[in-house]
C-alpha cells in the first residue's frame, strides 16, 4: 500500500485525530455503488478490465514480488507462491476455490470502501471484501484508498494461514459487538496495527504480515530494516490507545511472537477493556512509553 492509502475499518480524516471517520474517506467514496446488492457486493465483471489494467497489474505485481523475500513472514511467502498471478488480474472465483479448501474463506467483490457493519458482517462469515477495480496509471505509486492490488496482494495470502483466518473471523464478530458499545475507534486501531501494519518476530528478525506494508513498495523494507521506527512488543491495551497516521510511514510498529499469540490475546471479551480505555488518554503515533518492550 502506498503512503497515505486509506483502509478499512476506520480511516482518520485528519492524521492527527486518529480513526474518527469510520468506513468513509475524507475525499468521498470512489467506485460505482449503483449496482450493489444489499450486502454491498457486486460482480467482479472481469471483462471490464482493459489490457492497460492487466498491464498495470503485471507491473505492480512484478515490482512488489521482488521485494517480498527477506521482508515478509514465511506464511505469507508460502501462500503467495501458490497464488501465481504475475500474468494478470486474478479471478475471484478461482481464488475462492483455493481459499475454501484451505481455510473456508471466500472473496467477494465490492465497489470500494463499505460501511463498518457490512464489513464486519462479511468477516464474521468468512467473506473478505475485495475492491474489484484497479488504480489508474497516475496512481501507480500512490493511491488514496484500497484497490484490487492492495486488497489482493496485501490481504489475501494471509487468509491461507488457518490461525490468522480465524483471527479475521473473530475480528468481524468483535466489530459487530463494538459497534453497539461505541468502541469502534479502539477496535479500528487494533486492525490498523495488526492486519494492516503488523510485524511478527522470527529467528531472522521482524517480518511483515500487515497488508498495508506488504503492498507498499517503500514501507515493506522500511518497516523491518530502517532504524527510524520504534518496534514494540505486542500489547493489546497499548495498541488500542495508539493513534496512527495515514499520510506517512508508521512511526511505531507492534510485533507479535506468533499468530497464536495474536489470536489468544484478542479472544476474550473486550467489554471490560473498553470501559478501562474510556478512562485513559489516547497516545500519539510517535509515543515512547518507559514500559514499552522494544524488538530489535
Amino acid at each position: 500500500m502506498a503512503r497515505g492509502t486509506s483502509t478499512r475499518p476506520g480511516e482518520a480524516s485528519d492524521p492527527e485525530d486518529g480513526p474518527d471517520n469510520y468506513g468513509q474517506t475524507s475525499h468521498g467514496l470512489r467506485g460505482d455503488y449503483h449496482r450493489i446488492r444489499p450486502d454491498y457486493t457486486v460482480e467482479q465483471d472481469y471483462g471490464a478490465y482493459a489490457e492497460a489494467d492487466q498491464d498495470r497489474w503485471r507491473r505492480l505485481y512484478r515490482r512488489q514480488i521482488e521485494l517480498v523475500p527477506g521482508r515478509a513472514c514465511d506464511e505469507y511467502v508460502a501462500a503467495l507462491d501458490g497464488l501465481d498471478y504475475a500474468g494478470g488480474i486474478p479471478r475471484f472465483e478461482t481464488v475462492t476455490a483455493q481459499l475454501q479448501t484451505a481455510t473456508g474463506w471466500r472473496l467477494v467483490a465490492v465497489p470500494g470502501l463499505v460501511p463498518d457493519l457490512v464489513f464486519f458482517e462479511h468477516l464474521a462469515n468468512r467473506r473478505f471484501p475485495v475492491t474489484w477495480w484497479i488504480r489508474e496509471e497516475h496512481e501507480f505509486d500512490y493511491i488514496v484508498e484500497p484497490d484490487i492490488f492492495h486488497d489482493f496482494f496485501g490481504h489475501v495470502p494471509m487468509l491461507f494461514t488457518p490461525v490468522f483466518a480465524d483471527y479475521m473471523e473473530a475480528y468481524g464478530k468483535g466489530g459487530l459487538k463494538a459497534e453497539g458499545l461505541g468502541a469502534l475507534k479502539w477496535l479500528a486501531r487494533l486492525y490498523w496495527y495488526t492486519v494492516e501494519f503488523g510485524l511478527i518476530r522470527t529467528a531472522n528478525g521482524p517480518r511483515n504480515y500487515g497488508a498495508g506494508i506488504l503492498s507498499s513498495p517503500g514501507e515493506i523494507d522500511y518497516a523491518v530494516r530502517s532504524p527510524e521506527p520504534r518496534r514494540v512488543a505486542f500489547d493489546l491495551k497499548r495498541i488500542m490507545r495508539s493513534l496512527y497516521r495515514i499520510d506517512a510511514f508508521q512511526e511505531t510498529y507492534f510485533v507479535i511472537e506468533s499468530f497464536d499469540q495474536l489470536f489468544e490475546a484478542t479472544a476474550p471479551d473486550f467489554t471490560p477493556l473498553y470501559r478501562e480505555l474510556e478512562t485513559l488518554e489516547d497516545l500519539p503515533a510517535n509515543t515512547a512509553l518507559p514500559q514499552d518492550r522494544l524488538v530489535t
